[in-house]
């Protein structure tokens, strides 16, 4: 009886394993880059108060938060398949659960087809136009995978839209106006992310890097510098002009937003610290995650706005 009860018992460890390493390559780690869906919820408002206390507009966010880590996984799991050559020659690519082997191309596309469908759905049903600008994020990633990631400059300006368009669909699943410059400022922090990123692969892949990935031969850590200093002083201004501008101060009834402008310096100071003192931005969720100055500075930076827009909208009414 013991020996008859083996193969059962190795086929649930391996169908165990199997599942576990296709929820992996779904990347949960990295579903941290859609907390952007929250913007909307952090600086819309809704029938003159904050979107935040709104406990329809707070379910409707967070079901397009899911819908996004859904698609998102869909995403992933195709740049894995199409990229799983190059990902192993990767010091810590090649680990991942399709390059490696743990996880079958065609168990991966099947898996995807799946979250995309279910994804869909529950994106029409939250509402029509949401789902319209989640089927464009798909489809801008869907060409990204293919010719996109080799055109310079144009490849990590794909990444950054994927950011915006989250931000532009937490807005339209609450209904609720997001400001140009709320979307500018997204465009270019994410930028900046990306081409840090980049700059990570060059340094810590150095003469192996355009094996893994081509279009690295376009870029120099001296060009990424200049390109990462242009976007990081861009961030901040727009940040300080969206704060102050009098069509914010209007809509929030408050001038103090631009107070929390100290939390944006010291958070690009600290990212641009970790990418150039310890060889990080590989991950910017990774980051986000591990480095506790940097989680605490992103917490206390949204509880800040939080404070100033409630209490704004509570003497104002």
């Amino acid at each position: 009886m013991a020996h008859s009860t083996l193969p059962i018992t190795n086929q649930a460890e391996t169908d165990r394993s199997t599942a576990l390493s296709l929820f992996v390559s779904l990347r949960p780690a990295q579903w941290t880059k859609n907390l952007f869906v929250f913007g909307a919820l952090l600086f819309g408002q809704r029938a003159g108060h904050p979107a935040f206390v709104d406990p329809p507009a707070i379910a409707q966010a967070i079901g397009a938060f899911f819908v996004f880590c859904a698609l998102s996984g869909v995403v992933y799991l195709i740049n894995d398949v199409a990229d799983r050559e190059n990902d192993r020659q990767h010091p810590i690519k090649r680990h991942r659960p399709i390059a490696s082997g743990a996880v079958s191309p065609s168990l991966a596309i099947a898996t995807a087809v799946v979250l995309f469908i279910g994804a869909m759905t529950a994106a029409y049903l939250l509402r029509p136009a949401f789902a319209a600008v989640a089927v464009t994020y798909v489809a801008l990633n869907g060409l990204y995978s293919g010719p996109l990631k080799h055109v310079v400059i144009i490849d990590v300006l794909i990444v950054a839209i994927g950011f915006v368009l989250r931000a532009a669909g937490g807005a339209l699943a609450i209904d609720v106006p997001i400001s140009h410059w709320l979307l500018i400022l997204i465009l270019l922090l994410a930028l900046f992310l990306a081409l840090s990123k980049r700059r990570h692969e060059l340094v810590l892949l150095a003469d192996g890097a355009t094996s893994h990935r081509p279009i690295l031969q376009e870029y120099s850590p001296y060009l990424l510098d200049q390109m990462i200093g242009v976007v990081t002083a861009s961030t901040l201004v727009s940040y300080v002009i969206y704060t102050i501008s009098p069509e914010t101060i209007q809509k929030f009834h408050t001038s103090y937003l631009g107070l929390t402008l100290v939390f944006p310096l010291y958070g690009i100071f600290r990212y641009l610290y970790l990418v150039h003192q310890k060889e990080g931005g590989g991950s910017p969720s990774d980051l986000l995650q591990n480095d506790r100055p940097l989680l605490a500075c992103v917490a206390l930076w949204a509880v800040s706005v939080a404070a100033i827009v409630y209490a704004a909208a509570g003497s104002a009414t």
